[in-house]
């Protein structure tokens, strides 16, 4: 397979797996709060407050893949310049 192809398929599958990492974070927010809650009487505060973490660490993955995309296009136009 050739270098660029391949790479080309590692930048896809990461790419791809962005809609799962957001919805994972979430998920894992409202359940954790929905745990504390019931360990410690607050309903329905700490599930909120964890629901708010998770969206927020959802936002901040998406964050990171756009950073790696501007990273990774910024090298490759360094890379390609003709002189």
């Amino acid at each position: 397979m050739k270098k660029e192809t391949r790479r080309s398929l590692r930048d896809l599958t990461y790419y791809s797996s962005i809609g799962f990492q957001v919805s994972l974070s979430i998920i894992i927010g409202v359940f954790l709060g929905f745990y504390l809650d019931e360990k410690f009487n607050t309903d329905p505060w700490l599930m909120l407050i964890c629901l708010g973490l998770g969206i927020a660490a959802g936002y901040r993955n998406i964050g990171r893949v756009i950073k790696k995309i501007r990273d990774s296009d910024i090298i490759d136009s360094k890379n390609n310049k003709d002189f």
